[in-house]
């Protein structure tokens, strides 16, 4: 279950990242309202992976997934392409995201 709160977590701060950009500096109320709400709801779902997940292991696919999607996102959003060196920093962090997957033993105490 630790992974489907840490997806949920993901995308909420997605969401919530979204959200500040579009805030104008929480300038905007109804963008502001979004990002809080998403940033508190991927805290309480980030707490819920703590319990089954370690926390270096689930602090570490939270953010590195988190980065990846915003930028491809602002990409298709804001026109915010990233030039090749953000694209190969991004794929590595996806490597990480993925050897931490397939070989981590790590386990939460």
């Amino acid at each position: 279950m630790g992974y489907w709160y840490l997806a949920l977590a993901i995308v909420s701060e997605v969401i919530g990242t979204l959200a500040l950009k579009q805030s104008n500096g929480f300038t905007n109320t109804a963008s502001s309202s979004v990002c809080i709400i998403a940033y508190i709801a991927s805290f309480y779902f980030l707490a819920l992976v703590l319990k089954t997940v370690s926390v270096g292991i689930a602090y570490a696919i939270w953010a590195g997934v988190g980065i990846v999607l915003i930028a491809a996102i602002s990409a298709i959003l804001f026109e915010e392409t990233p030039d090749l060196p953000a694209v190969l920093g991004m794929g590595l962090i996806l490597t990480g995201v993925i050897v931490i997957n397939v070989f981590s033993k790590t386990v939460s105490h």
